[in-house]
């Protein structure tokens, strides 16, 4: 398990808010007590991080989760979103072999996520004035 600096932890934390509160106009507690139990993946470029994406082992009853999935504003356009996406599927089938993992896509996405395998399993909703779609991705896609 990869352990942060306070000065990467704080950077990773600055980033996900400016991401996902900022950006997205959502006023949401985006520390949600779920980090510490959680494997984060990042993808950096010159010591920065480029991109990010947060696992969640399954609680009981639930496939493993993939979230707060971001690619840094300025690194956008270069396909490492998808980069990101692949490595945090190989870490759920390694850490969680044989799960089906699942994901809360942002509906815009659904396509992105479709071609990685992914199938919708609801319908659409909104989530801090977002509309979503939760997805799955069943144990043994390739």
């Amino acid at each position: 398990m990869e352990t942060f600096s306070a000065v990467e932890l704080y950077a990773l934390l600055t980033l996900r808010v400016s991401v996902f509160v900022v950006e997205q106009a959502c006023a949401y507690p985006e520390l949600d007590g779920k980090d510490v139990d959680a494997l984060h993946l990042r993808l950096l470029i010159d010591g920065d991080t480029a991109a990010y994406a947060r696992l969640l082992p399954p609680e009981e009853g639930s496939a493993p989760r993939i979230g707060r999935v971001l690619v840094a504003p300025g690194h956008r356009g270069k396909g490492l979103g998808e980069t990101i996406m692949r490595e945090a599927i190989r870490a759920c089938e390694t850490h969680f072999p044989g799960a089906a993992i699942e994901l809360s896509a942002q509906s815009y996405l659904e396509c992105f996520y479709k071609a990685l395998g992914f199938t919708p399993i609801s319908e659409e909703y909104v989530e801090d004035g977002i509309p979503h779609i939760d997805m799955v991705r069943a144990a043994g896609t390739k």
